[in-house]
């Protein structure tokens, strides 16, 4: 079977073709910038990366340049669209009533409409791109959710202490996101050990422009980082992550900000990396200024390390210790310096890390000593991957 994996963002659409027979990617790319100055990137294995500047006014045009350019008689990879078995969709936000990947109804549409209010930027983006799939294509499509690995939290994980009706009327929880990614990576680690998942405690770290940890319990997730949105937990590119909500308040007084709109917008988009450097949200720009000795560059540096070690050190001790220590991410997976940091800080525990192994970048490898006594991975992430084995494994389960 051959998967389409899609993830329709608010101005683009991602994909790759897949496999399944061998999980190997045939072919993926993006659509950027739909509805403004678009432009198209088609990668095949072995070949040169094809590139057009073309106008994609919507999602539907962006989507069937896509299948158009799978069949192309040049670029493609397949003679026709019905080579194409199924469809997986990253969906980011299925709340509290879908807490797996599902087969996509019109109950389960409505379902990721009624979520829009908790993911205001993703969710009508995704169900735009299944919307549109439907359109073109008559073959299964499966939501995956960011959110749906999260779901096995306990109740005193994922509640806050606000007053419990704001939970029964509007759902506010510790929901989670980043939930394939968590999912691949731990599933890794735990091969890597070679021992039960129901023996395994991980701890998993997922640092790119957007972060997350996760506490992986026997397998399952017992604790992770973001909350009802992706704006909680470690300072990101863009977001403030943690801070004492009565900030908040106190500069609507001074009139910093005034509506919601605008608190919105201050600890999403004007806020972490790019709110105290001043400069950039890009951590690998953020590490050549801080080398050029700029001030604000190096305290993101140090409040980013030092925040990694709070959140890694509060999941062992609320797990009661931990097997491995997972890096994935843009950042987990290339920034070594970050990886040495924690290590350092950890040694106290038994951590040691090889420093030759902790020099590559984007690989799948382990970077502790043999004797060390918590396991430190830098695994790569294939969310991709986990969409394609879920749609793959749900469409099968219609035919038998």
């Amino acid at each position: 079977m051959k998967v389409l994996v899609i993830n329709a963002g608010s101005s683009s659409l991602k994909f790759q073709l897949i496999d399944m027979d061998n999980e190997a990617v045939i072919a993926k790319g993006i659509c950027e910038e739909i509805g403004g100055k678009s432009g198209f990137k088609f990668k095949v294995p072995g070949r040169e990366d094809y590139k057009l500047a073309v106008s994609m006014p919507t999602h539907a045009e962006a989507l069937k340049l896509v299948l158009d350019t799978l069949v192309d008689e040049k670029l493609g990879v397949i003679k026709s669209v019905d080579e194409i078995g199924a469809v997986g969709h990253r969906v980011l936000h299925g709340g509290d009533k879908l807490s797996g990947s599902v087969l996509v109804t019109e109950e389960v549409k409505a379902t990721i409409e009624e979520c829009c209010d908790l993911g205001p930027l993703h969710n009508p983006a995704n169900l735009k791109g299944i919307v549109e799939c439907e359109k073109i294509m008559s073959v299964p499509q499966v939501a995956v959710f960011d959110t749906s690995f999260h779901q096995t939290m306990p109740d005193y994980a994922y509640m806050y202490a606000l007053p419990y009706e704001y939970y029964e009327k509007y759902k506010i929880r510790r929901y989670g996101f980043h939930g394939t990614s968590h999912r691949y990576v731990s599933e890794r680690a735990i091969a890597m050990l070679g021992k039960p998942a129901s023996e395994c405690n991980v701890v998993t770290c997922h640092l790119g422009n957007g972060a997350s940890f996760a506490a992986v319990k026997n397998g399952k997730c017992y604790d992770t980082s973001m909350g009802v949105t992706p704006l909680e937990g470690i300072m990101m590119g863009t977001r403030c992550g943690n801070i004492d909500s009565a900030i908040i308040p106190y500069l609507m007084r001074k009139g910093e900000v005034t509506t919601a709109d605008e608190i919105d917008k201050m600890m999403n988009k004007k806020s972490g990396m790019l709110g105290v450097s001043g400069k950039t949200s890009d951590n690998q720009e953020i590490g050549k200024l801080a080398a050029a000795g700029d001030e604000r560059a190096i305290l993101c540096e140090k409040m980013y390390s030092h925040q990694i070690a709070k959140n890694v050190g509060s999941y062992i001790a609320c797990m009661g210790g931990t097997d491995a220590i997972v890096f994935t991410g843009g950042i987990g997976e290339n920034a070594g310096k970050y990886r040495a940091e924690l290590c350092e800080k950890l040694a106290f525990m038994g951590v040691k890390l090889d420093e030759e192994k902790n020099k590559i970048r984007g690989e799948e490898v382990e970077i502790s000593t043999p004797d060390s006594k918590i396991k430190v991975f830098v695994i790569p992430t294939n969310e991709e991957l986990v969409i394609a084995r879920d749609t793959k494994e749900i469409v099968e389960g219609l035919v038998k």
